[in-house]
């Protein structure tokens, strides 16, 4: 039925964004509200990435990940943030067939890099703290640069794959995307076609890649607990576990909200799922330079060095 529907229908050329409401007023509120999040997320992103490359004393293996998660959170909040505010405004929020597959294969390259920079982050901390010694070796430069760089690399195998996927669909009947953005998880949803291949390659990166990682983080920072409790001075212990419980706080909300909107059935709609990606889409890039940076004591510094200079 579904071949028969893909052969006699006339396929669609833009989808539509259902978005939060249609209440005017809710939407200008929204729009304010998302607006002051996506500025503070360019400022906190943007100011990240030149003062580490502008500070000295922060040319170090851990500083150069939270750059690359920088400017990461930047891009993929780019990618969602200015067309979901002008959608706030717009009577008819549409996107073309070939703005959406663009919308996906670059939000998802984004999306999978962070995935693994903060896997790489976790690692990074995990030889830090419990094999100090070995630590100038393990994260030399080169390990460094190659860690970042499978990062992304995956990040553009997770993109390729989910383009494909979206290709091989077609969209002869709703149009209407219960979302503020294109995602391959409520494409599916829409397909007359046989959608087989793309739940097959979205359960597939989902798992391999996402669930991966996120074993990475959550080894990593059982072994770094662990090592903390062995500590005997209790400012010391104090200190590392609210290091900890930040950094866990942020990976906790990125990779259990990807997990819930990509693991799950993707019949499964509901109005979780808007709220889920607002807080992987807009609220983690928004969180991250605060939780990871901000509160850093090396990076206060620098910032106060980098003032003065000026």
């Amino acid at each position: 039925m579904k071949n028969q529907l893909r052969t006699n229908c006339t396929q669609v050329t833009e989808f539509s964004l259902r978005g939060f409401t249609e209440d005017p007023l809710a939407q200008v509120t929204l729009f304010l509200l998302f607006l002051l999040t996506y500025l503070v997320t360019i400022l906190g992103n943007l100011g990240m990435v030149v003062l580490i490359r502008a500070s000295p004393q922060l040319h170090s293996p851990m500083y150069y990940f939270l750059g690359n998660l920088a400017f990461v959170d930047l891009c993929s909040s780019t990618v969602i943030a200015p067309k979901m505010l002008v959608d706030f405004l717009s009577e008819k929020k549409a996107i073309s067939y070939a703005g959406c597959v663009a919308q996906v294969f670059v939000f998802d390259i984004f999306g999978m890099t962070e995935c693994f920079l903060l896997a790489t982050m976790a690692y990074d901390r995990y030889v830090a703290i419990c094999h100090p010694l070995l630590y100038p070796l393990v994260m030399s430069p080169k390990s460094c640069f190659q860690l970042v760089t499978g990062s992304y690399l995956v990040g553009l195998t997770n993109g390729v794959g989910q383009t494909i996927s979206m290709a091989s669909l077609s969209f002869c009947g709703s149009s209407i995307i219960d979302l503020f953005f294109c995602d391959i998880s409520p494409l599916i949803s829409l397909s007359t076609s046989d959608a087989t291949l793309s739940h097959l390659i979205l359960t597939t990166s989902a798992s391999l890649f996402g669930v991966s990682s996120s074993l990475v983080v959550l080894v990593s920072y059982v072994a770094i607990i662990s090592t903390i409790l062995r500590i005997t001075s209790s400012e010391g212990k104090r200190k590392a576990f609210s290091t900890c419980t930040s950094h866990l706080t942020t990976v906790s909300i990125f990779y259990g909200t990807s997990i819930f909107m990509y693991l799950k059935p993707s019949s499964d709609s509901s109005g979780e799922d808007k709220w889920a990606a607002v807080l992987y889409t807009v609220v983690t890039p928004m969180l991250n330079p605060l939780i990871y940076s901000l509160r850093n004591k090396g990076v206060k510094e620098a910032l106060k060095r980098l003032i003065k200079g000026k």
